[in-house]
């Protein structure tokens, strides 16, 4: 543990803090995003929790406990989201995508998307990318923010997949990939009660699928299981408690959590995300935003392109007046706060020269394949699934078939995550 790290870390949070501060003063919307995303940071890189992990290490590895976190993540959450779309519902709200103007809308329902050869495309994509890439949209913002020198490509080439996505999205939208669309909001069908045991059921069975599979692997002897660093294992008790100790100071900055912890975290964060601003959480629209506000500075001008309208005004706005980029930088430095107070910051490069081709295009399908489907693992996946879209579960399927290719290049190219 580099000890002069801590300190580092602690001036870090407080100008955060007084960042903060004065946002709140300003724009307290602003401030509560910000602080959400410090939240979120911190609690994914603590746990080493994502969601492209959830494919990539069972499917490796044999090692199926993140998966079913994830599935636990997807219950708890969707129960959560129910009572409060219900609550709104019986107050006379209306779904976000069949509201008439000035009608209240069911908070969260904005991830009810269509379900088009676009989305199928974008997800299949999407989940190529992130297994190539070693994380997906959130997970490469944390991975950013712990040094990892493979997120920062990855991040880069996010930026470029979805700026040639959003430049190619208005010819696109004119042609078949967008046609025929199919929505389901499963309450429409099912009713509030009924979507959640439905949903509950589709959970049930993809955990019975993952210990099916664990229990294969490990009577076959190919599991491996990740062991945790040893200087992140839970210390032996003093003698003698002290709450300004190294043994305390372990259990709440070093010691590693577990993914279940960090899913109940997440699901309240997720929830709290919702009830304070009305939306489910999304990660990749700022990516194209960033990417803008980048390349302007180059001298190229966006406003004359059609589809930049919209992150032409968030640049010229400035990013951190834009909420949900105020999240996602929150992210990162929730993960760089993180590995500081743990003193275990380091900026590394444990990949080829040749690897970063494929970093590179990782992040240019993620990119791409987010703006195909309207959201990324985040937006499309989760927040469809807690809010209980059909489409949540097809981007499921999609993102599992392209992680499974993703595995296969992995694989025959040796590429590391």
């Amino acid at each position: 543990m580099k000890k002069g790290q801590v300190f580092i870390g602690l001036g870090v949070l407080a100008a955060v803090t007084a960042f903060g501060a004065i946002q709140y003063k300003e724009n307290s919307k602003l401030a509560l995003f910000l602080l959400t995303g410090l939240l979120l940071g911190y609690v994914l890189q603590r746990s080493r929790f994502g969601f492209a992990g959830g494919i990539r290490k069972i499917a490796m590895t044999g090692d199926g406990k993140l998966s079913k976190a994830l599935l636990f993540l997807f219950a708890i959450t969707t129960i959560g989201a129910a009572g409060i779309h219900y609550g709104a519902f019986s107050k006379g709200a209306e779904a976000a995508f069949r509201a008439a103007e000035g009608v209240a809308t069911i908070p969260g329902t904005g991830s009810v998307s269509a379900i088009n050869l676009a989305f199928i495309i974008g997800g299949l994509l999407f989940g190529i990318g992130m297994i190539i890439g070693g994380g997906c949209a959130s997970g490469t913002l944390s991975d950013t923010g712990e040094g990892s020198g493979r997120g920062t490509i990855v991040l880069f080439f996010f930026c470029i997949g979805g700026m040639l996505g959003t430049w190619h999205l208005p010819k696109l939208k004119k042609t078949f990939l967008f046609e025929n669309g199919y929505t389901l909001y499963l309450p429409d069908k099912f009713g509030y009660i009924g979507a959640v045991v439905v949903s509950l059921l589709l959970l049930t069975v993809l955990y019975a699928i993952v210990r099916i599979y664990e229990n294969k692997r490990k009577n076959a002897g190919t599991q491996v299981l990740e062991v945790v660093p040893e200087d992140e294992r839970p210390m032996e008790e003093a003698k003698e408690y002290r709450f300004f100790s190294k043994e305390t100071y372990h259990k709440f900055f070093v010691e590693r959590w577990s993914f279940y912890v960090s899913a109940v975290l997440i699901g309240i964060l997720f929830l709290f995300i919702i009830n304070t601003t009305g939306s489910s959480w999304g990660a990749s629209g700022p990516y194209t935003h960033w990417g803008v506000a980048l390349f302007s500075k180059l001298g190229i001008d966006f406003s004359a392109i059609d589809g930049f309208a919209g992150s032409v005004k968030v640049v010229n706005g400035g990013i951190l007046n834009d909420p949900v980029s105020v999240r996602n930088i929150g992210i990162i430095l929730g993960a760089l706060i993180c590995m500081l107070l743990a003193g275990k910051w380091k900026f590394y490069v444990n990949f080829k020269a040749k690897d970063t081709v494929f970093y590179a295009l990782a992040g240019i399908l993620m990119g791409y394949g987010a703006k195909l489907a309207g959201g990324c693992n985040v937006g499309a996946l989760f927040s469809g699934i807690a809010n209980m879209s059909l489409s949540g579960w097809v981007f499921l399927v999609m993102l599992v078939i392209g992680g499974l290719i993703g595995i296969q290049i992995v694989k025959k190219f040796d590429i590391p995550a």
